[in-house]
Parts: structure tokens; sequence; C-alpha cells
């Protein structure tokens, strides 16, 4: 029987393979995706859709302001993403290599997305949790600002290739320009940047830099909120508000849908993943797949 709560048609997701039940230690405390389809209604969709949570604040003539169901995958979906990003011993995910100029960087086939954003935005640390089914993936987060110096790429099985580029703004290495405007503009298998924002601060001097720069290239690009575990509900959905608001007058190239996520609490991880497979080929959603 479904557990109380459960989203109708969903208790045979229950009875997922045990890879999805693995569990490395920073992804213990929600489990695997198995046992988060067993959390009552409301607490599922904070952890998955916390941008519908968030829209529970709202006031009913408000709730146009954001879009929260562009990409909109229900959740058997978001669990057959979630397998793309298990380790197993057919399905490796691991680290390749760095590189500081995009003529060194390794020439792959598979699709590629990669992840910018200000210094100490958390960028490491949403990465570490999008591989948290994969805890064997190293990947290094300082508490000291600008710790990337490198983009450094990590191969998700024969599915896709995901790049951490380095931070911007505080402590960012010299040749930060030369080495990110060089990738962005001539990487033909890039197919999505991710810009994190940091969402207790909001959008910043260096943030409106980067935006410019992905409007100029005509880069399809989202925006990650991080940290949203940092704020209360209040202040939050007044960020959220305001940089939707920015993203729907003064970007052409950015995705509509913003996508708020917590690598402390791992809300919003499984959508971004799920999005991440998307846009790479891997995952039809209702038989719509965004180019």
């Amino acid at each position: 029987m479904a557990a109380p709560g459960l989203w109708p048609g969903m208790g045979r997701l229950l009875e997922m393979p045990a890879a999805l039940r693995r569990m490395s230690r920073p992804y213990s405390t929600f489990q695997a995706f198995a046992e988060v389809l067993r959390l009552p209604k409301q607490q599922l969709t904070k952890l998955v859709f916390p941008l519908q949570d968030l829209e529970r604040q709202l006031v009913p003539d408000s709730k146009s302001e954001l879009h929260l169901k562009i990409f909109d995958p229900n959740l058997e979906e978001i669990a057959r993403a979630e397998s793309i990003f298990t380790a197993t011993p057919r399905n490796r995910i691991e680290y390749l290599s760095s590189a500081e100029r995009l003529d060194h960087a390794p020439d792959l086939p598979r699709p590629e997305v990669c992840f910018i954003g200000r210094s100490n935005v958390g960028k490491s640390s949403l990465i570490k949790a999008l591989f948290s089914l994969a805890p064997e993936v190293e990947v290094r987060v300082s508490k000291k600002p600008g710790h990337t110096k490198k983009m450094n790429f990590f191969k998700v099985g024969k599915y896709l290739t995901l790049v951490d580029m380095p931070g911007y703004g505080y402590r960012a290495p010299e040749d930060f320009v030369d080495m990110v405007e060089t990738y962005l503009k001539e990487r033909r298998n890039l197919m999505r940047t991710f810009l994190l924002v940091d969402s207790v601060v909001g959008i910043q001097k260096t943030d409106n830099i980067a935006i410019e720069m992905c409007e100029e290239f005509a880069l399809p690009y989202v925006m990650v909120l991080t940290k949203i575990d940092k704020s209360s509900k209040g202040h939050l959905l007044k960020q959220v508000l305001q940089i939707q608001k920015f993203v729907d007058t003064n970007t052409q190239g950015c995705f509509p849908q913003l996508f708020p996520v917590s690598a402390v609490t791992y809300s919003g991880i499984h959508l971004l993943r799920c999005f991440i497979a998307n846009i790479t080929g891997n995952l039809k959603t209702d038989g719509i797949q965004f180019s």
C-alpha cells in the first residue's frame, strides 16, 4: 500500500533498483529517491519542487509572477533521471581532468553542461550534491572563496560531461576572462550554462557581468539560486521574485524558470538533475525536450 500522502500513481516507484537505495554520507539525510517518495506531500514538494513550495506564500494575484511549470516533470521521470546520476559498474561517474585553457580540455563527444558563479556562491558544494549518488567522485569543497582555479571535467557515464568552472570575483584566476570566454564561445558540445546566484544576496555586480557575457554570446543558460536554506521563507520569496522579474525583463537567453537549490538540505537537487538529463538529450519529459 502506498504511504499516506504519497502522490497518486507513485506507489510503483517505491520498488526502486538497489543502486538507487545506496546512500553516501552527505546524502543519508534524505536517503535515496525511493524513500523521498514516502514523504508526506507537503514535505515532498518542499524537497523536490521548492519553487512550488514558495508559491504557497504568495497572494493569489501574484502567482503568475513565477514560472513554475515550464519544466514540470512527474516523479517517475525524476526517478529515471536519478539513475543517470547513480554510479554503478556499468555507469561510471568520475573526475576526468582539469584544464586552464580550452586546447588542454578533453575532447569529448558527449553533450556538456558547465557551472559558473561568483566565488563563494556554493558552486562546488552544489556539484558535490549533484554527485551524491556517486560517493566515490571527489569534488573538492573549500571554505575559502576562489578555491577552483581550473576547469574541472566530470564524466557522467555515457550520458554527459559536467564542467566545474572557476569562480569569478574575489580571488578569481588572473586568466579567468580568457579561460572562460574562450570556453563559452568555442566549446561546440556545450548544451547549457548554469549560472549560480546566491539567493541570500541576490544578483550582484559581478553576476551582471556574467549575465551580459552569456547574453552577448547568445548562450542558452539557466539561473540556479543557491543556499536557499540560509534565508527565511519571506526573504527567499522576496529575492526569488526580484530575480524572476530581472530574468523576465532583462534577459533573452536565460531559461524563464528559476531553479532554487540547497546543497545542505538537497532541496531542488532532484529536479535539477532531471533538467540536466533532459536538456542533454538523455531524458524526455511528457514528450517535450528543450533545446
